[in-house]
């Protein structure tokens, strides 16, 4: 059974147009220390509003940034925060009112008068004033967000950005965080597609990276997503005073599903593709978009990426279509796998809507090295390497153990997962123990809970025992918590093994508590 937007977000105010922040606004974050409200909170404190939050679950990789800027967080709910902190609007995250709508803090911020609206209202009214790029799609969106933040820094542009994964300080130019300052013309943010998120962003220009079926708690299938999708981009085409730009990566089926819903839509598309995935499709974009699109008198460009090789240091891709000539520019870059190959070429499009020359692109995509949990090596113990990834979907973790093989080719591959939300577990474990059991051994932990209220409708063995079924030779185990996780790893892994830690809650504890262990063994 699925749950409708307003189910998940009740109690919150819907999006609105956004509007500058005041210097001096109180604004008080709930859930601060959570990835997105952690940029929530920083914006708003660079705009000059007087910024509080609370977070019940402690400190975060992400709420690191917010003390060192001097925002100081309570570490629990409590309705005794809107009388001493006097805000004059509350940012919520969705992880607390999809089973919280009346937690006491919310209720009395109601009662008071007091705005509750999404964090993501916040970061869209710090944006005012900016070209807004929205990074949206099932995949890749923090890499892609990231890769393009890291572009336009290297080319000058001074952009500020709210990317779903941890920045690295040659980015922020202090702690490592979710958020750029940024004081040039463009405003990146990532834009999440679950029950609503992204509606706050209206994108002058929107990278679309894949389509795929996920979030089934409210999305009953992949014609729901790609519904979401298309009416977000409607609604942010419908507010624009000039076409928006989509780049859409058109090689992804569901993208593809996508574009034939937008037919209508009366903006600029830069249609991206590896062309030895789906030439004909590309092929048709660059002969017939003019006739499917109205483009109201601009140039509509395809821009095609080909890689002709890839090896365990990166991909080198040829790229067609960036500058008036059709030569083609070579750009060797640093991520491993072909679905960065793709994110590569959608960052590409994106850049080329905001006027960047092809070398400042070429040089762009080749200097990026990652962000935070995504194929993030974070060292090697004893010969054992650990990396850590926020992979959760079968489709992110099929390519990211195909990724860590190109990287770390002949060494055994231990895949690590700790499954995120209950409802996700159930409607997917099949395809998740089978994209599991194309590594070598497979270990998978406890559910993280998230926003799901219902815990009793999956459980770890449901995936172990899928992995069996695909692979009856290979290692599973099901130890437990992250720590008993951690714990039951050091004493099975071995000199040339591969650990390849995936999840979105407390996964990143396993990888660092391994290390740990194997300092320690």
């Amino acid at each position: 059974m699925t749950r409708s937007a307003a189910d998940v977000g009740a109690g919150l105010e819907p999006p609105r147009p956004p509007r500058p922040i005041r210097p001096g606004e109180r604004i008080h974050v709930v859930g601060a220390a959570g990835a997105g409200a952690s940029a929530a909170a920083l914006h708003a404190h660079w705009a000059g509003a007087v910024v509080s939050g609370c977070d019940p679950g402690g400190a975060s990789p992400y709420s690191v940034a917010l003390k060192s800027a001097g925002i100081e967080l309570a570490w629990r709910h409590d309705p005794a925060h809107i009388a001493a902190d006097r805000p004059e609007r509350l940012a919520v995250t969705k992880a607390l009112t999809a089973i919280a709508p009346d937690e006491p803090e919310l209720v009395a911020a109601r009662s008071a008068g007091i705005p509750v609206q999404a964090w993501q209202q916040v970061v869209a009214d710090a944006a005012v004033g900016r070209t807004l790029v929205a990074v949206a799609g099932t995949h890749g969106k923090s890499t892609s967000a990231g890769w393009l933040t890291h572009l336009l820094v290297d080319a000058g542009r001074d952009p500020a950005a709210f990317v779903g994964a941890l920045l690295p300080v040659a980015l922020t130019g202090g702690a490592p965080a979710t958020a750029r300052q940024g004081r040039g013309g463009a405003f990146v943010v990532e834009a999440d597609e679950y029950a609503g998120n992204f509606d706050a962003f209206l994108p002058e220009i929107a990278i679309v990276t894949s389509v795929d079926w996920d979030h089934p708690d409210v999305f009953a299938d992949l014609d729901g997503v790609v519904e979401a999708v298309a009416r977000w981009l409607e609604r942010a085409a419908a507010a624009a005073t000039q076409p928006p730009t989509l780049v859409a990566n058109v090689a992804d089926a569901g993208v593809e599903r996508l574009i034939d819903r937008l037919a209508a839509w009366p903006g600029r598309l830069i249609a991206t593709a590896l062309v030895d995935v789906a030439p004909q499709r590309l092929g048709g974009y660059g002969r017939g978009i003019a006739e499917r699109f109205h483009t109201a008198g601009g140039a509509t460009r395809t821009l095609i990426g080909r890689p002709h090789r890839l090896d365990p240091d990166g991909s080198t891709l040829e790229i067609r279509g960036l500058g008036d000539s059709e030569e083609p520019h070579e750009a060797r870059v640093q991520t491993a796998g072909r679905h960065n190959a793709a994110n590569a070429l959608g960052v590409a499009g994106a850049a080329l809507a905001l006027g960047l020359e092809a070398d400042e692109i070429v040089r762009g995509l080749a200097t990026f090295a990652g962000v935070g949990r995504r194929l993030e090596r974070l060292g090697e113990r004893g010969g054992v390497v650990v990396y850590d990834d926020y992979g959760h979907h079968p489709t992110a973790i099929h390519e990211t153990i195909r990724a860590t093989r190109q990287r770390e080719p002949g060494r055994r591959l231990w895949a690590v997962l700790e499954p995120l939300t209950y409802h996700r577990t159930a409607a997917l474990k099949n395809e998740l123990g089978a994209a599991l059991a194309t590594a070598d051994a497979v270990v998978v932990a406890d559910i993280w809970p998230g926003r799901d209220p219902d815990r009793t409708i999956a459980s770890p063995q449901d995936v172990a025992g899928a992995a069996a079924r695909v692979n009856a030779g290979i290692p599973i185990a099901t130890p437990g918590s992250v720590e008993a996780t951690a714990s039951w790893l050091a004493g099975e892994v071995h000199p040339n093994d591969v650990v390849l830690v995936m999840g979105g809650g407390r996964s990143y504890k396993i990888a660092e508590l391994l290390l740990h262990a194997l300092d320690t063994r």
